[in-house]
């Protein structure tokens, strides 16, 4: 079964690791979802399925880490550096680790790629620095749409793609948060969604004072960019979101299942 540590004592956490050696760590970020969905959407990404999956789960489930690095800039997007985000993580890893876990599972509702990419960074430095914690314990990180085959069908439909806010992720909302979702669904003007839809880092706008390899670019969003919905959210029904979020708890209990059976103590 799953233990939630926001609701439990010293006592509790030390009968939790008599019977499980594995905790997980929920992460998303607040970031603006169109005018349709909320801006904790991506923290629900990561919180819901460990909290549907109860029973299944053998784990100690973290409270979770809801900010970090989005890269838009429409109002509501609360953006903390990747290098920060990174580092934090890393620092909770290692205290879990000195608790006694041996498998840390840092579990994504939010990716990015400038995020994403710190984050792993971060993770390898700090096993590499750390040759002990490499012994003691794994760290996995796990992408919640990765464990989805339903979800991953999205990022590869042609001709264009369903990415951020779009018919997977409204799909989820209507399933998890009904409530939470607005009825009318708004988009940038024809072109932009267009290549929102076909490139997810589209939405960046890259800037250099001389166009020389040496130069560093400043990155930011495109203006022209007013809703920021990556995908096609009028396609949702919560039938989908239903059938995300199984597959995500069936495949996160298998593995949790497998670290148990291989644990590294």
């Amino acid at each position: 079964m799953a233990y939630y540590m926001e609701q439990m004592t010293v006592r509790d956490m030390e009968e939790a690791i008599k019977k499980t050696k594995t905790v997980i760590i929920p992460t998303g970020v607040v970031e603006q979802h169109g005018y349709h969905l909320p801006l904790s959407t991506d923290i629900f990404n990561a919180t819901k399925p460990l909290e549907i999956a109860g029973e299944r789960l053998n784990a100690v489930v973290a409270p979770s880490v809801n900010y970090c690095f989005s890269g838009g800039e429409l109002l509501g997007t609360v953006n903390v550096s990747p290098n920060t985000f990174g580092l934090y993580i890393s620092e909770i890893c290692s205290e879990f680790i000195r608790m006694g876990f041996e498998n840390i599972i840092v579990f994504l509702g939010h990716a990015g790629t400038d995020n994403l990419n710190a984050l792993k960074n971060s993770l390898q430095m700090l096993l590499r620095r750390s040759p002990d914690m490499h012994e003691k314990a794994t760290i996995s990180l796990m992408e919640a749409w990765n464990l989805s085959p339903t979800w991953l069908s999205g990022f590869s439909m042609e001709p264009e793609h369903d990415f951020h806010a779009g018919m997977m992720e409204t799909g989820l909302m209507m399933y998890w948060k009904s409530e939470l979702v607005r009825d009318e669904i708004v988009m940038d003007d024809e072109y932009v969604s267009r290549m929102m839809r076909t490139d997810q880092d589209w939405f960046e706008k890259r800037e250099k004072h001389i166009d020389s390899p040496f130069m560093v670019e400043k990155v930011g969003q495109r203006e022209e960019i007013k809703v920021g919905v990556m995908g096609l959210p009028h396609k949702a029904t919560r039938e989908i979101g239903e059938k995300i979020c199984s597959e995500i708890i069936d495949n996160l209990v298998d593995y949790v299942n497998l670290l148990e059976k291989n644990r590294r103590r």
